[in-house]
């Protein structure tokens, strides 16, 4: 029983991390001009899974090959990595018929800050990321 029970945890963490991404982009294109999308709810979800599989492939490539400006940067270099992450995943989206387009890399900009902003947010209101604060005397 304990592996089932580790394989449902396991389902359940990445469900609700693919519907945390899901409204994350959804308050992208809510949020920021520049950033549209036009299709079918589902499409949202499509376009999340996309996001998820470009961050889990393409940014440990980038982090490494870019690492010295990141440190350089005090770790804001990462915000320029995530724009272009979102602008592949326009192009990616577009190729395969989906209707959501990043006007400019600036526009990519914010919407990442407000994609990262908004995912962090509800991870620690799902209870994911715990946050711990300690009260001292």
């Amino acid at each position: 029983m304990e592996p089932q029970e580790n394989s449902i945890q396991t389902l359940r963490r990445y469900t609700l991390q693919w519907l945390i991404t899901s409204l994350a982009i959804f308050a992208a294109f809510s949020l920021v001009p520049g950033i549209t999308f036009s299709g079918n709810g589902y499409e949202i979800g499509i376009i999340a899974m996309i996001y998820s599989v470009i961050n889990l492939l393409i940014r440990p490539v980038l982090m490494l090959i870019t690492c010295p400006m990141i440190v350089l940067t005090l770790g804001m270099f990462s915000v320029i990595i995530n724009g272009m992450l979102l602008l592949i995943t326009a192009d990616l989206a577009k190729f395969l018929g989906i209707e959501f387009h990043v006007a400019s890399f600036t526009t990519a900009l914010v919407g990442a800050v407000v994609i990262s902003l908004t995912t962090f947010v509800l991870n620690i209101l799902s209870g994911e990321n715990k946050v711990n604060v300690r009260i001292q005397k």
